[in-house]
């Protein structure tokens, strides 16, 4: 066994053949590793012979005066176990992945979503914390139109936007469904009739307009309202509602604790509402992440719109 043969590649078989070899040398003998390895001294002597023609060298003396590693072997032997541990390391820390996630979570959601009861969002991202310290949550405030080009241009994993244009690049999950009302603030002039209000007060009451795409439905109920401020979001429309010179339609939710305060009230809540749908948006087509899978998983995602 002069020729030697460079070693090219190596295969599963290798690592087999080379664990084999381990636990002979560490037993000192083709016997003694029989009950270690739960296979017979000839499939043992086998496997020897299979690797010393791989390497193209004999790697131990065995015989009548007993079982030694050659110099080679000892060499061998060496490396074998540099590679085993690096193996074991490697599946160690893969393994540990999938225990203790690492990375980036990037998430963009439009204002006032924290006032939602069912706090999907909220439950998930602690599910996301929670493992660990390896994750980092980056969570940005936008508009809908930021956040979905956000997903597409690969800066966002996920977004949470109104659904009303599903645009073609992106999956689209329902998340909360919300109710929106009418409202004006205390100090307004229709605070004291709010139960009653008609379509003519509305008329000629000042309003704040979403500056934002709307449903059909909303776009429908804005129209009997006299358009005199716009804003980009909800708490912008909450402002100028309690400043007392405007009427608008804010969710529910979000209104709840100025409604308790009896700092604004419904207007006419039995006719002048409508309802909407939150989305979670991803990028189609979008690499593998865990912390992502894992942040959807906690959602509990069961209505996909079309």
């Amino acid at each position: 066994m002069t020729k030697k043969t460079p070693l090219h590649q190596v295969s599963d078989f290798d690592l087999r053949l080379l664990r084999v070899f381990k636990t002979v040398a560490e037993c000192g003998s083709f016997s003694g590793a029989e009950s270690v390895l739960g296979i017979t001294r000839s499939a043992i002597s086998l496997h020897m012979g299979d690797l010393e023609k791989r390497l193209g060298m004999r790697l131990c003396q065995r015989g009548r005066a007993g079982f030694a590693l050659t110099d080679e072997g000892r060499e061998v032997l060496r490396a074998s176990e540099t590679v085993l541990v690096a193996i074991e390391g490697f599946r160690s820390e893969v393994n540990q992945m999938h225990q203790q996630l690492r990375g980036d979570l990037n998430v963009a959601i439009i204002n006032n979503l924290v006032t939602q009861p069912k706090m999907r969002i909220t439950h998930a991202l602690k599910a996301v914390r929670a493992e660990g310290s390896g994750v980092r949550i980056n969570l940005s405030m936008s508009t809908p139109g930021e956040i979905e080009r956000g997903l597409i241009d690969g800066r966002l994993h996920v977004g949470a936007v109104p659904l009303i244009t599903p645009l073609s690049g992106l999956d689209y999950s329902l998340l909360y469904e919300e109710r929106s009302y009418l409202y004006c603030s205390h100090e307004h002039p229709l605070f004291a009739q709010a139960a009653s209000v008609t379509d003519a007060q509305l008329a000629e009451a000042d309003a704040v307009i979403p500056a934002y795409r709307m449903t059909a439905e909303a776009i429908g109920l804005h129209q009997l309202l006299s358009f005199a401020a716009s804003a980009t979001d909800r708490e912008g429309i909450a402002f100028l509602i309690l400043t007392g010179s405007y009427i608008g339609f804010l969710p529910d939710h979000y209104a709840a604790t100025w409604v308790e305060k009896g700092l604004m009230v419904a207007l006419d809540p039995d006719r002048l509402h409508f309802d909407s749908k939150i989305a979670i948006a991803m990028r189609k087509g979008r690499r593998q992440n865990m912390i992502l899978e894992r942040f959807l998983s906690e959602l509990e995602l069961t209505d996909t719109p079309a």
